[in-house]
């Protein structure tokens, strides 16, 4: 199916969502398959995925994304860095904004082009609990610390830690989206830092594997 076939396109994710043990209100659907839209769209122009079926959309961006959400329970301050198109930090201001409204989602890319897709979509979906920011992380200096950090095929799990600490609270968490388990990448962790977890996801009618590592500091 490459036509936008928008209600077979949202029975997919209500399946593939129940599967995850996930309950989407009609709201959320919709939200989600309109930022689907928006991605399609802006995609011609602007390469946000290499992904160009929806229903492959479906599952390798909205569901992937939504395998993980449930790891971000109870954070307050979550910031996505390299965002790219907005996976995680879109599809969980979606989720949050239902279930975690005290939840907000920061997004920073360094690509011009991307943080106005994500500003679009912020705008279109009214994500109130979004901000997107156009800047090298490593340079950057948020108006405040973050309880969680998160990345999704952005860098190695060292790089990701050294370019961004300065923005985690004291007590905060890196959760990295990655594939197969990084064995390697953890072995090269920056001195003071250690892996709580390494948790597998189960991505629906995905047939690949999906992994979330959460890293914290080392106490003193």
């Amino acid at each position: 199916m490459k036509s936008f076939d928008r209600a077979a396109l949202t029975a997919i994710l209500a399946e593939g969502a129940r599967n995850l043990s996930l309950t989407l209100s009609e709201a959320q659907l919709t939200r989600l398959i309109d930022y689907l839209a928006l991605m399609l769209k802006w995609n011609s122009v602007y390469n946000l995925t290499a992904v160009r079926d929806p229903v492959q959309m479906v599952t390798q961006h909205l569901l992937d994304s939504l395998a993980a959400v449930s790891a971000f329970d109870g954070a307050q301050n979550v910031l996505d860095v390299g965002a790219g198109g907005g996976l995680p930090g879109i599809v969980l201001a979606i989720w949050a904004a239902e279930a975690q409204p005290a939840m907000r989602i920061s997004m920073i890319d360094t690509v011009h082009k991307k943080t106005a897709f994500l500003t679009q979509v912020k705008a279109e979906l009214n994500l109130t609990n979004v901000n997107v920011y156009t800047a090298r992380v490593e340079q950057w200096n948020a108006p405040q610390k973050f309880d969680v950090i998160t990345s999704r095929a952005f860098a190695e799990l060292s790089d990701f830690i050294t370019w961004s600490q300065h923005l985690l609270a004291d007590d905060g968490t890196f959760i990295a989206l990655k594939g197969v388990a990084p064995d390697a990448e953890v072995a090269r962790l920056p001195a003071g830092w250690k892996v709580t977890e390494v948790r597998a996801l189960h991505v629906p009618t995905l047939q690949a594997e999906r992994h979330l590592v959460f890293i914290k500091r080392e106490k003193p």
